[in-house]
């Protein structure tokens, strides 16, 4: 085991450069003094300014003497030698690392039905629960049903775009409720920035649309995470806006309230200069620079009212939202070392403070924050931008840091904050969980066709005891938790399989259950939700496709840690309505999900809803409504 240790711990010392320590070591004295203070905002914008035009006119003087140098290679005329360059800077003798150049409900209180990562932070999803009624987002369309009352009833049904605007070039992705409003997220290629649609919704569940409102921004799009969040009465969104340092104007992050003749010129700029922050000196405009944003506005007002904070940093960005802050981790390769800080802005508007890092978490699910401390599975990753987060990932290591430790631009995470831990061993993308005391990852891919089964591990996060190896059939596709337990899934060949793994005083595989012929239906975290009963047993639901496409949510019954086939509902096979979709008619972000709310159990699967009833051992159809749109003069697909 020490042998298998060791290796692990040299492989990781590419990702973070630190010397090795055994995992119950007692671990080495930090001397790095402990920063004071926030990051510092550029004082004015002539400030900003002259930072983008020394930027530019070292690029210019780059493209200069690169110009001079294939003049001189065309003509074999010997140049003369270029400037010596300036000496690299040496490493610290402190504990400090060094840094080398190289996307609980807030709807009054009721519990969210959305399986979200941080208890208090409700995620956008395609489906939320407001009062006697489920608000369903799909194919560029709001959907109310009334559920109150032991009544399945469609009622209402509304564009999820502004009246006679132009949803062409949009994806509306996500949604969230709260305070009678529901507020649909989405990215506009045609306009250029993320788009939020406000509606009233009434005690009856009819749709209204309020207003829409365009944030300029880059695309936010990740295979994993969302752009919104909702913290009481508060809407969160990364919002990055990436700078060209070669020349022409900054399109700065800015809101617009949406009418038929609106102009670029009604951009209200949301970011003054003194709101952006620098967490790295040494930023290399070279290899790209963003203004990480994160713009709050609040739903506690009719028109909607942001404010816009962001620092200066390098491309590569995952974004995590806890109770009380919003964490950007920026990152960039540098000399074959990805290099990288975290940086912590409080939600209440506080100055954020950062913390300089090397590597980078895959997705938001590396994080966790507790008990005063910042815990983060780090990797060789870039990033979560559209799909890096299905990349295969090699050395890992866990930082687990005080809050304290975050400060000005010099705060750094000394190298007894990270752990070097074992890489996986499975084909695929690193997947990864914090659950109750422990941190869960292993690697698997759904769509590469091949699985082979493995060993996942499992980390006491707080402590140095050793790392848990949990052998598997299955590769890691998902991993979930439930109840104080954790749920590893994933598949091994035409079959998907789901094991339990007990969480106590070890962590150790108890049980496997085999679903034969089938696959995950949704492989995002909110495909999954897990209902408990108590503390020992409950009923989880996971949206599947069988091996004829067709399509189900399977319920699962946990007995002790063990599962039992309740049963599925099914989506209707047969002809399909055409819905004459306009925008947004592919489901990034999936079409079915579990849906829980007291004794009763649903199914959406597409313009289904299917409701069921929980017996001991099986789950049996009660009824099921269809609330696909009816288009006049529009035929049945086939």
């Amino acid at each position: 085991m020490r042998l298998l240790l060791a290796a692990a711990c040299a492989t990781a010392l590419a990702l973070v450069g630190l010397a090795c320590h055994q995992p119950d070591a007692r671990p080495a004295r930090d001397a790095t003094p402990v920063p004071k203070g926030t990051l510092d905002a550029f004082a004015s914008q002539a400030e900003f300014d002259a930072l983008l035009a020394r930027w530019r006119a070292q690029a210019e003087a780059r493209a200069r003497r690169e110009q001079r140098s294939w003049a001189g290679n065309a003509t074999s005329v010997m140049a003369p030698p270029p400037a010596a360059a300036a000496p690299a800077a040496e490493s610290s003798a402190s504990d400090s690392v060094q840094v080398t150049g190289a996307r609980v409900g807030a709807d009054g209180g009721e519990a969210s039905i959305t399986n979200n990562q941080v208890q208090g932070v409700d995620e956008g999803d395609i489906v939320k629960k407001a009062g006697d009624h489920l608000i369903v987002l799909r194919r560029g369309r709001l959907f109310t049903v009334r559920i109150g009352g032991d009544v399945l009833k469609p009622v209402s049904m509304i564009d999820a775009y502004a009246p006679g605007s132009d949803p062409s070039g949009t994806w509306y992705d996500e949604m969230l409720v709260g305070n009678g409003t529901v507020a649909v997220i989405g990215f506009s290629y045609a306009r250029g920035g993320t788009e939020v649609g406000l509606f009233d919704l009434d005690a009856r569940g009819a749709l209204r649309h309020r207003d829409t409102y365009h944030l300029r921004s880059n695309d936010y799009y990740s295979a994993r995470n969302y752009a919104s969040r909702l913290v009481g009465d508060t809407l969160v969104f990364y919002t990055p806006m990436h700078l060209n340092t070669y020349g022409g104007e900054v399109e700065w992050p800015a809101l617009r309230r949406w009418h038929r003749d609106a102009t670029p010129a009604e951009f209200r700029r949301l970011l003054p200069a003194t709101r952006i922050y620098r967490a790295d000196d040494d930023l290399d405009p070279r290899h790209g620079v963003a203004l990480h944003t994160v713009t709050r506005c609040s739903l506690a007002t009719r028109a909607m009212q942001c404010e816009s904070t962001a620092v200066l940093g390098p491309p590569g960005r995952v974004f995590h939202v806890s109770g009380d802050a919003v964490y950007v981790w920026t990152s960039a390769w540098r000399n074959d070392v990805s290099a990288s800080s975290v940086v912590r802005m409080p939600l209440d508007g506080g100055a954020p403070s950062a913390l300089r890092t090397l590597g980078s978490p895959v997705d938001q699910m590396a994080f966790l924050q507790r008990d005063g401390f910042l815990n983060v599975l780090v990797t060789g990753n870039g990033g979560e931008g559209m799909w890096a987060s299905e990349r295969d990932t090699g050395a890992l290591a866990l930082l687990r840091v005080p809050l304290s430790r975050f400060g000005d631009v010099s705060a750094r995470a000394p190298r007894s904050a990270y752990r070097p831990l074992p890489a996986t061993d499975g084909a695929g993308s690193l997947h990864n969980r914090f659950v109750g005391d422990w941190l869960l990852y292993g690697a698997g891919d759904a769509w590469n066709g091949e699985s082979r089964g493995g060993t996942a591990h499992a980390v006491r996060y707080a402590t140095h005891a050793p790392v848990a190896a949990l052998s598997l059939t299955h590769d890691v596709e998902r991993i979930d938790a439930l109840g104080n337990d954790a749920l590893l899934v994933g598949s091994r060949g035409r079959d998907l399989q789901f094991t339990t793994v007990a969480l106590d005083a070890n962590a150790r595989v108890a049980a496997v259950y085999t679903q034969p012929d089938a696959q995950q239906g949704d492989d995002r975290t909110h495909g999954f939700f897990y209902k408990p009963q108590d503390a020992a047993t409950g009923v989880a639901g996971l949206p599947i496709l069988r091996g004829d496409a067709h399509a189900s949510v399977l319920y699962l019954r946990n007995a002790g840690r063990r599962l039992s086939r309740m049963g599925t509902l099914d989506a209707t096979h047969g002809p399909r309505r055409d819905d004459a979709c306009k925008a947004s008619c592919v489901d990034w972000y999936g079409n079915s999900r579990p849906i829980f709310i007291g004794e009763r159990v649903f199914a959406l699967l597409g313009y289904e809803l299917v409701e069921g009833r929980l017996g001991t051992a099986r789950i049996h159809e009660r009824r099921r409504i269809d609330f696909a749109p009816a288009i006049p003069g529009v035929a049945v697909a086939e």
